[in-house]
C-alpha cells in the first residue's frame, strides 16, 4: 500500500521550489541585515550571518559569529524571517 501525504492545491503543490525562493529574495538583501546560512562554515559557528557589504556577481562580505568575516554568494543564504 502506498500512502501519498503530499499536500496539493488544485492538483499542484502549494510549496515553492527552493530555487524560486532564492531568486525572489536575492533582490531584497541589504547591508546590516541578518541572514540564515544554508551551510555553516564550521561546527562551532552560528547558522546566521550579518551582511556587511555587497560585492560584484551576487556576493556579499558577511560576519559570522564565532567564525569571522567571509565572502558568500547569495545562493548560500536566505533572509531571516521574523
Amino acid at each position: 500500500m502506498k500512502l501519498d501525504i503530499k499536500p496539493t492545491l488544485n492538483g499542484q503543490s502549494p510549496f515553492y521550489p527552493l530555487s524560486e525562493i532564492k531568486e525572489i529574495w536575492q533582490e531584497k538583501f541589504e547591508p546590516n541585515t541578518w541572514v540564515k546560512l544554508l551551510d555553516v562554515p564550521s561546527a562551532y559557528s552560528f547558522d546566521e550571518a550579518l551582511l556587511l557589504c555587497g560585492l560584484e556577481d551576487d556576493r556579499w562580505v558577511v560576519w559570522i559569529p564565532d567564525h569571522g568575516e567571509a565572502v558568500l554568494h547569495t545562493g548560500q543564504f536566505l533572509p531571516v524571517l521574523n
